[in-house]
């Protein structure tokens, strides 16, 4: 897809490609933002089955398995094996964890850092652990490794959490404790994980350091700079630069949780009524949870927020929610759970079919991008997206929708039934609600591709004669032209966001025009392909005017125009001005971009 998910596969293509696995390039513009391990991943990906859109992902969906696996180990250590197996299914199945891994983000891979930190810490105080020092030099590799993953949150959330876990058992101040902790053994351990790539990193990209707060259009400090105080210190003020990025609202943030833990989250009034007293394995446990999922959401109540930043106590609510659901003194509180999720569950299958009727006669011609709406507002969040749907649009999705509406149907007979007994057979087919529920998301996911992605251009510009590219705003709009093509290209108007900071370095290619001298460019004799929206064409008509654009293809609300015509292609011809052009849209065959 476009933005982010091929943004992350080519920088790991580029690393491949270039030998450099130290600095992130983008169109030759180093992309100093984010730590390096999960372009590592996919890098790895890519050497052992080659570079393909299935390889990038490959880290992320072996990470969700290993996540799932470590919650399900952690649960049964903890609390026994019924526990640990809810706690898993709570982990695979929430709405959240299908969500926010459906992009290359390495959030995923944080969550089970920071999983794999909070069980070491518990196993290296544990009286009875025969290997300590084993589990401490877990605790310290898990934290290191959060340093390539997400820099210092990697190491603030377990830090965090750990302390007020210790406070609140009286152990912060015992000698006992930090000597079973080996704090400086662990600490040359993260030290040693983390230091080697920041130190190469800041050598590449001087100046070495700053001792400047503001960063601004046409000002570079150099890559530690940048990566500690712009993108750790004035994120967390929100004062960020570029601004690129918006803020959930601290009580949705708080709130939404509910909706990304779905649908166990309606078991949570049962994990409130658990003792969290830290008089043996499991109430430790749960403390050490509650301490977690706690100083996580303080920390982002006073910082920038996106949808998904919560991933990382996902699973400290999942081991609270398996350990709810297998004790048997909270069999009403369960009950009433299940109940509960039966009506919400009959109510969105109810939701779907009135969906369903309200767009029974509604024509779906071309593809869903004609009944979307355009909200730029809202894009600067993770899901903004969503609000781009109207109710045309849900006629593209009668099946996904079908299938869903099958699904939570059957949930909620289930829940209703077998609420009153049977809780392992409850909980197992809610879990097959919602994978049911994940088919038909994917299904829709289908639907949204021509929307989402740019593949089709990329193959149309793969097929065509050979010219320069050049991409209608900054580089995130059309990533996936960028991917599947492996060419670089022209940004137009593009020097904002991301690529702004590093295209200030001395040596950064000069790839961002502007409208002047892209028009010079078209008028040449030289070939050029143009990547735009299709409401961007009365914009260039009166650039270039109409005699001088010609169609090559077109999908998902989206253009490939050239200066020249397209001889033999059948294809060429003047786009009609308009901000809706689908009707003059070019079938291309769909892909899983």
């Amino acid at each position: 897809m476009d933005d982010v998910d091929a943004v992350q596969a080519q920088i790991a293509r580029n690393m491949v490609e270039s030998g450099n696995w130290v600095t992130a390039r983008l169109d030759g513009i180093a992309y100093l933002e984010k730590a390096p391990f999960v372009y590592w991943a996919m890098a790895v990906s890519y050497l052992v089955f080659g570079v393909h859109d299935w390889a990038a992902r490959i880290p992320i969906v072996l990470s969700i398995l290993l996540v799932c696996w470590l919650i399900t180990r952690f649960g049964m250590w903890a609390f026994g094996r019924r526990a640990g197996f809810y706690a898993g299914l709570c982990m695979a199945t929430c709405i959240g964890m299908f969500l926010f891994t459906r992009i290359l983000i390495p959030d995923v891979i944080l969550v089970g850092t920071i999983a794999l930190a909070m069980w070491a810490l518990l196993r290296a105080l544990e009286e009875e652990e025969p290997h300590p020092r084993f589990w401490v030099f877990v605790l310290a590799a898990s934290m290191g490794l959060g340093l390539l993953l997400k820099s210092l949150i990697g190491v603030v959330f377990p830090v965090g959490a750990a302390l007020v876990y210790l406070l609140l058992t009286r152990q912060l101040f015992l000698r006992r404790t930090w000597k079973r902790l080996h704090v400086w053994s662990g600490l040359l351990v993260i030290l040693a994980i983390a230091v080697p790539w920041h130190v190469l990193a800041t050598l590449q990209n001087p100046p070495y350091w700053s001792w400047s707060f503001y960063s601004g259009p046409g000002v570079y400090h150099g890559f530690l700079w940048f990566f500690f105080i712009n993108e750790q210190l004035l994120r967390f003020l929100n004062m960020r630069f570029p601004r690129d990025y918006n803020t959930v609202p601290p009580l949705w943030f708080w709130l939404l949780n509910l909706i990304w833990l779905f649908p166990w989250s309606v078991y949570l009034p049962a994990a409130v009524r658990l003792s969290y007293k830290p008089e043996d394995r499991a109430g430790r446990t749960r403390l050490l949870a509650l301490c977690w999922v706690g100083f996580v959401m303080v920390f982002f109540t006073f910082s920038t927020t996106q949808e998904y930043y919560s991933m990382p106590i996902y699973p400290a609510l999942a081991l609270l929610l398996g350990s709810a659901m297998a004790t048997d003194a909270n069999a009403k509180w369960l009950r009433y759970g299940s109940k509960f999720l039966a009506v919400v569950a009959a109510g969105a299958a109810a939701a779907l079919a009135v969906l369903l009727y309200l767009v029974r006669g509604v024509p779906t011609p071309g593809t869903i991008a004609r009944a979307l709406s355009y909200h730029p507002k809202a894009y600067t969040f993770s899901l903004g997206h969503m609000e781009d749907l109207t109710i045309g649009s849900f006629a593209y999705l009668r099946m996904p929708m079908v299938v869903a509406a099958i699904g939570f149907l059957l949930g909620a007979i289930a829940a209703w039934r077998y609420a009153s007994r049977h809780a392992m057979r409850t909980f197992i087919l809610i879990g097959l609600m919602m994978l049911i529920f994940f088919q038909a998301a994917r299904m829709a996911m289908v639907v949204f591709d021509p929307y989402m992605s740019s593949w089709p251009l990329a193959q149309a510009i793969l097929q065509a004669p050979p010219g320069k590219l050049i991409m209608d705003n900054q580089y995130y709009r059309f990533s996936s032209v960028f991917f599947y093509t492996d060419r670089p290209a022209l940004l137009l108007n593009g020097r904002v966001e991301n690529l702004e900071y590093g295209s200030y370095a001395p040596g950064a290619p000069n790839v961002f025009i502007n409208d002047q001298n892209f028009k010079k460019l078209w008028m040449t004799g030289q070939r050029y392909y143009l990547c735009t929206f299709d409401r961007q064409i009365p914009r260039f008509d009166r650039l270039v005017g109409k005699a001088h654009l010609y169609t090559v293809t077109a999908s998902g609300g989206k253009l490939l125009l050239t200066n020249q015509p397209v001889v033999g292609s059948g294809v060429s011809g003047n786009p009609p001005t308009g901000t809706r052009w689908a009707a003059a849209w070019i079938p291309i065959p769909g892909h899983g971009g």
